[in-house]
């Protein structure tokens, strides 16, 4: 698999775990509804920062691993394939719904930066969704580990921001839609959810392909 194919595929995975109605999205809405657009941007930015912990973090564990245990980092690939295909499934089976968007007891803008940073840190299966989906596409052959952090930060991080961004400041008409569209969004997180199976396929085939 090329590094561009690689790219294009993480972009539309990150889509897909970004766009399904979760506690950051409803997180980013609390903070727009309550203190304002600069409310829900802060609190965007608060899990963007978040992100890119993540990404330091996915990143530094595929590159000890290639260093130290190039075989084990194989067998993540399929590991990691499993487990999108299980985030793929449960999405499908999962009925998605907002019913509401409660406050957030937000006293700033540097509180809702914070609250959604803390929020995004404690948060174990992004810790998982990393570790295993980065070895798929951070890979030696694709050159600097720190090089392909960057790239897969950016792609993550602008992800973010034009989502989270974009409902923070149509806070309104977001939430409106999210709580009086529930067919809309069950089947967001089912659509999602088949990306996440299509990606899965493709990477269990090529890291069986790899293994040869």
């Amino acid at each position: 698999m090329a590094y561009t194919d690689a790219l294009w595929i993480y972009l539309v995975l990150v889509f897909g775990i970004i766009v399904v109605p979760g506690m950051d999205m409803l997180f980013v809405l609390a903070n727009a509804l309550t203190g304002g657009r600069r409310a829900g941007l802060a609190a965007t930015g608060g899990i963007m920062a978040g992100g890119v912990a993540h990404t330091i973090f996915g990143a530094t564990a595929v590159g000890v691993l290639a260093r130290s245990a190039p075989g084990l980092l194989s067998a993540l690939v399929l590991v990691g394939a499993a487990y999108m295909a299980w985030i793929g499934i449960t999405l499908m089976r999962t009925s998605i719904t907002v019913d509401a968007v409660g406050r957030a007891n937000t006293r700033s803008q540097w509180v809702a930066f914070r609250q959604g940073l803390v929020t995004c840190l404690l948060n174990p299966k992004a810790y998982l969704f990393t570790f295993s989906v980065f070895p798929q596409f951070i890979r030696p052959e694709y050159g600097p580990v720190w090089s392909q952090a960057l790239v897969i930060g950016i792609i993550t991080v602008l992800m973010q921001l034009t989502i989270y961004g974009g409902l923070a400041l149509a806070a309104g008409r977001s939430r409106d839609f999210l709580v009086a569209s529930p067919q809309i969004t069950i089947w967001i997180g089912r659509g999602a959810g088949l990306l996440f199976l299509v990606v899965a396929v493709f990477t269990a085939w090529h890291g069986l392909a790899q293994a040869k």
